[in-house]
């Protein structure tokens, strides 16, 4: 597990920068996740505008105006904030022993003197381009924009209100443990819900663009396989990281003296939780009731696909490592679990491939969407049954939140499909 990119180049290329650790891997398989959606969204808009389903807006821009205090107070702020703070980041950590980039980003440290040179030399950038561009008498002129040309903002407003969803859904699945430790949990580099990304994300972009006279089901249609590749390419990050996304138990494996998985007998389960009962005490509140299954490997295939102790994970989670010569991140789990983030990537990149391969297939608007709620709510379904979380007590069905949600979610697309050559865009299609 590399937590960060500094063990990352550390193990790889016997390089230390303690700058990296400030670029979490979670964050950046995360990152570039959003960009792989970016590209296949933009590819998927212009298909779309190609085929006349997407048209564009007409707005009026003024030309050859200076830079305004407004402009330039923005850049400097930009620039200020990039080298007081990033820039910060790495000067400290060439001077600072043991140094913690996480904790210098949310405290009031940083670097004046970079900050300041480089909020200048934004500012100064701005004006600069502002009077290359300035004529003696502005004048306006009215431009197309196209769906395609809103990428941009539609991806950051997806990562923003995405990322406030996803820690909010996290925090209330785990609310005790959010009620311990509250600024701790919604700092963390671990802790996303997918689901609740994808929900306050939704909302975000529904409004943009409404605001922006864009139909939303013909950019949900477009915007699908994206999805799917973004979802398979965020969990390499989890992961990477082992960011506490993993499988329950898999009691058919144990972990030897040495810290290799072997295969378990029938007994090494219930030994290792009572030689451990404290640490599993913490954990579970039932050690007789601990979730696990017993799955022995096949075909030959390697042991990790079946059984991982998430070695150096992000969470600092588990028992010390035997012989760990890293400075921090020196736990494995004591029994060996699912990697069920390994299988998430593998399918959210098939389920992209199969959504990628169908895409021209549909006649109506709202049904390419509805296949990927449907498949996405399988598969995230599926995947529930074997991964650690919270569960509800509902009569006799103890289903996680992403079981509840991943149960509407495919519903909502068998719905969708049915009613979709209904829909008044659909009407006006055949109308046409």
């Amino acid at each position: 597990m590399y937590p960060n990119l500094f063990y990352l180049f550390k193990d790889v290329f016997g390089v230390e920068l303690a700058a990296l650790k400030v670029v979490n891997s979670f964050g950046f398989f995360v990152a570039l996740s959003f960009l792989a959606a970016a590209f296949v969204f933009t590819k998927e808009l212009r298909r779309k505008q190609a085929a006349k389903l997407l048209t564009y807006t007409e707005t009026t821009v003024v030309t050859g105006k200076p830079a305004s205090v407004l402009d330039l107070a923005a850049n400097f702020f930009l620039g200020f904030l990039f080298g007081y703070k990033l820039v910060g980041v790495f000067v400290a950590s060439m001077s600072t022993p043991n140094f913690d980039p996480q904790a210098f980003i949310f405290s009031s440290n940083g670097s004046l003197p970079f900050g300041l040179i480089l909020g200048g030399v934004m500012a100064f950038l701005k004006w600069r381009e502002k009077d290359k561009l300035k004529l003696d008498k502005p004048t306006e002129r009215t431009i197309r924009i196209w769906p395609s040309d809103r990428v941009g903002d539609i991806t950051i407003i997806a990562a923003v209100a995405g990322f406030a969803g996803a820690k909010l859904f996290d925090n209330l699945e785990n609310w005790d443990r959010f009620i311990q430790d509250p600024i701790g949990n919604l700092f963390a580099a671990s802790g996303l819900t997918f689901y609740g990304g994808l929900i306050c994300a939704t909302i975000a972009i529904a409004y943009f663009l409404k605001k922006n006279s864009i139909p939303f089901i013909h950019v949900a249609d477009a915007i699908a396989p994206g999805l799917m590749l973004a979802y398979g390419t965020g969990r390499i990050g989890c992961q990477v990281s082992g960011d506490g996304d993993w499988g329950i138990y898999n009691s058919a494996y144990k972990v030897a003296a040495d810290g290799k998985v072997v295969l378990a007998n029938n007994t090494d389960f219930a030994n290792t939780i009572h030689t451990n009962a404290s640490y599993f005490a913490q954990q579970h509140n039932n050690l007789s009731q601990i979730p696990h299954a017993s799955f022995k490997g096949f075909w030959g295939l390697p042991d990790w696909l079946f059984a991982y102790t998430y070695p150096h994970n992000v969470n600092k989670e588990g028992l010390a490592l035997p012989n760990c010569g890293w400075d921090d991140y020196c736990t494995q789990l004591p029994i060996p679990v699912f990697p069920t983030p390994l299988y998430e990537i593998i399918m959210g990149v098939s389920l992209f491939s199969f959504l990628w391969f169908i895409r021209k297939r549909f006649k109506y608007a709202g049904q390419m969407f509805a296949i990927y709620l449907v498949v996405n709510g399988l598969e995230r379904f599926a995947i529930e049954s074997i991964r650690v979380n919270t569960t509800y007590n509902i009569g006799n069905f103890h289903p996680t939140q992403a079981q509840l949600i991943s149960s509407s979610l495919v519903i909502i697309g068998v719905l969708l499909y049915l009613l979709a050559p209904k829909l008044k865009i659909n009407k006006q299609l055949v109308n046409r």
